[in-house]
């Protein structure tokens, strides 16, 4: 990391291991004592979701179209947290993050801001929390790695299962995946047997990033149309390339030209 060192604006080495911030360009990046970025924030415009992954795990609301209830685990520089944060005034967004340290720096260089009735951000194991809740969470989303993988408890059948016991009715799971991982197809296999094979993925801009949605009920194969339809007023709305994400489901998921068959 030594060649960081000439953007680097803060660096911390504990026990559960290395965290440092660095800034170039006008983005400040978080990184786990590897050149992976963790999260990225354009300081002019804190709120937007500058890494692709992140834009593209915003795709669950062309399917969701308002979820009131969030569950987040791993908050990192705090990007999805923020960006439902302002964008989604009706959702509380609750995040479980394993490390101290990742919360302070968020909170210190990341603008993430305190909790209140909408935020609200705990200490912990996320895999921990997650067993035995009730079914409270319209989305869960998952996003917890450190410097070389995802974390194990993350990924096993036992805690997709409690994600789907987590959720509501019509609730989602967003799981970020990297393609290129050792067990990514174990990972998508565990996600599909959780929820009964009604899942979708969808890869996401910058190469490696897979995105993986569960859902409680399926979408009912929708049409093409609609969903362009769907994509282009959220596009509207929120400014992220929902399009573009329709287009993406193409490449990964069984369709014809008429309609996402999941």
């Amino acid at each position: 990391m030594g060649f960081l060192a000439r953007w680097r604006i803060y660096k911390k080495v504990a026990a559960s291991g290395q965290v440092e911030v660095s800034e170039q360009d006008g983005v400040r990046r978080m990184h786990f004592g590897t050149v992976t970025v963790q999260s990225a924030m354009r300081v002019d415009d804190p709120f937007a979701l500058e890494i692709g992954y992140t834009r593209s795990m915003m795709a669950h609301l062309l399917f969701h179209r308002d979820p009131q209830e969030y569950l987040m685990v791993g908050l990192g520089g705090g990007s999805t947290a923020k960006w439902v944060y302002r964008n989604l005034p009706a959702a509380r967004t609750t995040v479980v993050e394993l490390s101290p340290e990742v919360l302070r720096i968020a909170r210190a260089y990341f603008h993430v801001p305190a909790d209140d009735a909408r935020l609200r951000i705990l200490i912990g194991d996320g895999a921990d929390y997650l067993r035995n809740q009730p079914p409270a969470y319209d989305v869960i989303m998952v996003d917890g790695y450190d410097e070389f993988s995802q974390a194990a408890t993350l990924g096993t059948p036992e805690f997709y299962a409690d994600c789907r016991a987590a959720l509501k009715p019509n609730g989602m799971l967003v799981v970020n995946l990297w393609g290129s991982d050792p067990l990514f197809h174990g990972y998508v296999e565990a996600i599909s047997k959780a929820f009964d094979g009604v899942i979708l993925s969808l890869p996401a801009e910058q190469r490696g990033n897979i995105i993986v949605f569960g859902f409680m009920r399926s979408p009912g194969m929708p049409k093409w149309d609609d969903l362009r339809e769907t994509g282009r007023r959220l596009e509207a709305q929120y400014g992220l390339e929902f399009v573009r994400f329709i287009e993406g489901f193409r490449k990964m998921n069984l369709h014809n030209d008429r309609r996402l068959l999941v």
